[in-house]
């Protein structure tokens, strides 16, 4: 079994190889560690770990938390494909399909970019609209989207008027980035956290745009 933790530790030498150390120690091993944010003496990282099957997740949050300044903030079960080149191998993917190019883009962007789900929408007279979805994303729409069109990305508010209420009632986190165009937009949604940060909200971003400019 693997699982996606998302750890904040202080930013200094030594933090993350204790880290490995006190997973280690309750059966875990560290498959991939990606930096997701740093600010002033801390660091946010993604790690993909794998335990023993049967293993609770509660045991790598004790053992992660026992070290001083380190704090879990989410754990999720993790069944992606582990890949130091996703944002490549997605606009290799999308640039080659010849047909659906945006079933191919919300298909793989959960797995690049570590969501629960993506969705593209677009905006016409008639209002909003879904162009595409991945597996997992809700059937349930918006009645209205009041930040579109978007010309930059951005982290939406979760908790607002437009949010479906079954999004809310899931504290389903949410970000979106313009397609090459500001009438249609990619958005990520991330049911029960963790939150964006700002910097996965501009690797977003920049995916997006590049992929905007692959579809034209």
């Amino acid at each position: 079994m693997s699982y996606l933790l998302r750890v904040r530790l202080p930013d200094r030498p030594g933090s993350l190889g204790a880290l490995a150390l006190a997973l280690g120690s309750v059966g875990a091993d560290i498959l991939s560690l990606d930096v997701v944010d740093r600010g002033a003496g801390f660091a946010i990282d993604d790690l993909v770990v794998d335990v023993e099957p049967g293993k609770l997740p509660d045991t790598l949050i004790t053992a992660a938390e026992a070290l001083d300044g380190v704090m879990v903030d989410s754990i999720r079960p993790y069944a992606g494909i582990l890949d130091t080149h996703r944002e490549l191998e997605l606009i290799d993917q999308v640039s080659a399909a010849r047909d659906d190019r945006l079933q191919v883009l919300v298909d793989g962007a959960p797995r690049v970019l570590r969501v629960s789900w993506a969705t593209v929408i677009g905006i016409g007279p008639q209002g909003a609209y879904r162009i595409a979805g991945s597996p997992g994303a809700p059937e349930t729409r918006p009645a209205d989207t009041p930040w579109m069109p978007l010309e930059k990305p951005m982290l939406l508010d979760h908790e607002a008027d437009w949010v479906p209420r079954l999004w809310r009632d899931m504290d389903t986190m949410l970000a979106a980035a313009p397609l090459g165009k500001p009438d249609r937009v990619l958005m990520l949604g991330r049911p029960g956290g963790p939150e964006f940060r700002p910097s996965e909200v501009a690797r977003m971003g920049y995916l997006a745009g590049i992929i905007g400019t692959v579809l034209g």
